[in-house]
């Protein structure tokens, strides 16, 4: 099958896919979107939104439908890191024997991370860019795929640790949750107050996703749309040349060069689900808030000014 082929087929099972996720999710079309991209895009999200918008029932969901065994790891403020990656034990023949922590799985859902201290939030950051892990010495490769989907309670909330910028610039996508519509809610109470519940047909295999995984990357992309990318990302580094006055006035901090790498691999994916063979100026825009909104740190000004980061990425298109 030609690679053209291949992309056709990809977007009618990936438009099925959206079907089977709309069985038991209402509205959050965005957000699902992105998620799925940073999926075939091989990356990590950050799930940004107050509890009771159900992020965990979405990515079991999501899950159910890949065909992907799927672990939850619920953060909390005791949480150790063997606890995720596991531990050795000495068995009855007084030998160690490593039990496989919930890490070891394809999709980790890890619930509320802000709320466990950085050591164990670093427990995950060699797993989420290596696919690996390192226990007393030895080296222990994860299944592919593999995606780290977290969830993270609004910083303001008590109890909460912040991530550190390097654990955050190994998520892909950063991506806010808001409440449901009017409407929306009306049909989730429909759907979730009745005894009957919809179930969720397997649309991809994991070898079906490692193989449109690779045949994304494939996909050419056009010198000026990676310019265009790349100059972007530049002109968020307040000390950089190319810096814009509303960088150098609001942020104390831009993005780096996995930014630039995640806008085009991201540019790719939804270039796909929307039709066309390769990206273009517009694909990256259409993903740009949600790669570079954890990447841009503002300043007290910008707080004082009462200016977001949306704007602030806005501004560079």
């Amino acid at each position: 099958m030609s690679d053209v082929a291949s992309l056709k087929q990809f977007l009618q099972k990936y438009q099925a896919l959206k079907q089977e996720i709309s069985k038991v999710i209402v509205g959050q079309n965005a957000v699902i979107e992105q998620v799925l991209i940073s999926i075939f895009s091989g990356g990590h999200s950050l799930l940004v939104g107050v509890p009771g918008l159900a992020k965990t029932l979405m990515v079991n969901t999501i899950a159910k439908a890949l065909g992907l065994e799927f672990k939850r790891i619920q953060f909390t403020p005791d949480l150790m890191p063997s606890d995720i990656l596991g531990s050795e034990i000495l068995d009855n023949d007084r030998q160690f024997k490593f039990i496989k922590g919930p890490i070891f799985s394809n999709i980790i859902l890890a619930d509320e991370i802000n709320r466990t201290p950085p050591k164990t939030q670093a427990a995950l950051l060699e797993a989420m860019q290596e696919r690996s892990v390192t226990i007393a010495g030895h080296h222990y490769k994860l299944d592919t795929p593999y995606f780290v989907l977290a969830t993270q309670n609004p910083i303001e909330q008590e109890g909460t640790y912040p991530l550190p910028e390097a654990q955050l610039d190994r998520f892909m996508f950063s991506i806010n949750l808001t409440y449901p519509s009017f409407e929306e809610e009306v049909q989730v109470v429909k759907l979730t107050t009745l005894s009957t519940q919809s179930e969720v047909s397997v649309v991809f295999s994991a070898s079906e996703i490692l193989k449109f995984q690779a045949l994304i990357q494939k996909i050419p992309v056009a010198d000026n749309v990676i310019e265009y990318a790349v100059k972007m990302v530049g002109k968020t580094r307040p000390n950089s040349s190319t810096a814009i006055p509303v960088i150098t006035q609001y942020v104390d901090w831009g993005a780096g060069p996995r930014a630039s790498q995640n806008l085009i691999l991201a540019a790719k994916t939804y270039a796909v689900i929307n039709g066309k063979l390769s990206p273009d100026i517009e694909d990256v825009q259409a993903v740009a808030i949600s790669i570079l909104r954890h990447r841009i740190i503002k300043n007290y000004k910008a707080e004082a000014d009462g200016i977001s980061i949306e704007s602030i990425i806005e501004s560079l298109f």
